[in-house]
């Protein structure tokens, strides 16, 4: 019985400092967790709207892309028995550009004309028997169906051959090269690329809001990120008249190359519209922006809280954005210490 009851006491006892230890790691587990005060002010910087008059270009970055650019490939198929240009050659238009082995089709050309000299004989004789009646007259029309078959065919000899000698389309560079001598050529094969980098296309995604700015036909400043001190006149070409998932659309330039054709195609660039616009306007740092592009906000201080702000943009000018709606000239935006900033949070100035 009393080792029963001294069994009993220990249970016990063990369960208390059990309890006991739960409950005091408990409140030093308590203790070590951080606990954030939201009445605690926040530090913060912030900005004063002013009414500007934005004297800015508009910059819209985009690509510049050959004016014309083509895979070349050979009309009938034979072996490649020359390629008189390389990688990086310039080329005109109409020069040679790979040429065919055509040995046999001038063996059958060579042939065809000794059937027409046969056959164009057998006609003038056959002629003059006709006019005396010496033969039938079915004769002379087959002579003479018979040369004029010769003919065709020759004619078609002759078009084979010349296209055994693959042509330049157009004046450019040779981009790509994919064959060599001894190759053997097909319709449809690409064996050389020919690029146009004279004129070049430059292209712009423009945001909807901005797409009043660009017409066909207007002349437009573009310039080179690789040559700052370039700066070529482009003349607009295309309005995209589809969105695409940017929800922008595509304005398309034409541009004159450099003489020492110094603009690449892939090279990026510029185009900068002058702001003539003269009105005032609210201007902030897209830094101060949050929330998503669709719809935007800022903080405003009021009383010494922030508050979150929906606010309208109506464009973008490089790093800042041009306010329509949401904020008043004397406002007070936070510009930086987004740390733990909440609306209605208590803020202080840094």
């Amino acid at each position: 019985m009393l080792k029963k009851i001294i069994y009993i006491v220990l249970v016990l006892v063990i369960v208390a400092f059990t309890v006991y230890k739960l409950k005091s790691n408990k409140e030093v587990a308590q203790n070590r967790v951080f606990q954030y005060d939201k009445e605690k002010p926040i530090g913060v910087q912030t900005l004063t709207i002013k009414s500007i008059k934005s004297e800015n270009e508009f910059v819209y970055p985009g690509n510049f892309e050959p004016n014309k650019e083509s895979k070349i490939s050979a009309d009938i198929q034979g072996k490649v028995v020359a390629v008189p240009v390389d990688l990086g050659s310039s080329v005109q238009k109409g020069q040679t550009l790979i040429q065919l082995d055509n040995s046999l089709l001038k063996l059958q050309l060579k042939t065809i004309e000794l059937q027409i000299e046969g056959l164009e004989t057998d006609v003038k004789r056959f002629t003059v028997l006709a006019e005396a009646d010496a033969i039938q007259g079915v004769q002379l029309e087959k002579a003479e169906l018979g040369l004029e078959l010769a003919r065709v065919q020759k004619a078609t000899i002759q078009e084979q051959i010349s296209k055994t000698t693959v042509r330049a389309p157009f004046s450019g560079i040779v981009t790509a090269k994919m064959t060599e001598e001894g190759a053997f050529a097909a319709p449809g094969m690409p064996l050389l690329q020919i690029t146009d980098i004279s004129k070049l296309k430059f292209t712009v995604n423009v945001p909807e809001n901005n797409l009043s700015k660009f017409n066909e036909g207007q002349i437009c400043s573009v310039s080179v990120d690789v040559y700052p001190d370039i700066l070529q006149k482009g003349k607009i070409t295309l309005v995209g008249s589809k969105a695409n998932m940017g929800n922008s659309y595509p304005v398309q330039l034409e541009i004159k190359n450099t003489d020492d054709i110094k603009i690449k195609s892939g090279m990026f660039g510029k185009v900068n519209l002058k702001n003539d616009s003269h009105t005032a306007q609210i201007i902030i740092p897209a830094s101060a922006l949050v929330g998503t592009t669709i719809q935007p906000k800022v903080y405003s201080i009021k009383n010494g809280k922030a508050i979150l702000t929906n606010i309208m943009i109506s464009e973008r000018i490089e790093n800042k954005v041009v306010v329509a709606n949401g904020l008043n000239v004397g406002d007070e935006i936070v510009t930086n210490g987004f740390i733990n900033l909440f609306d209605g949070a208590n803020v202080i100035l840094k």
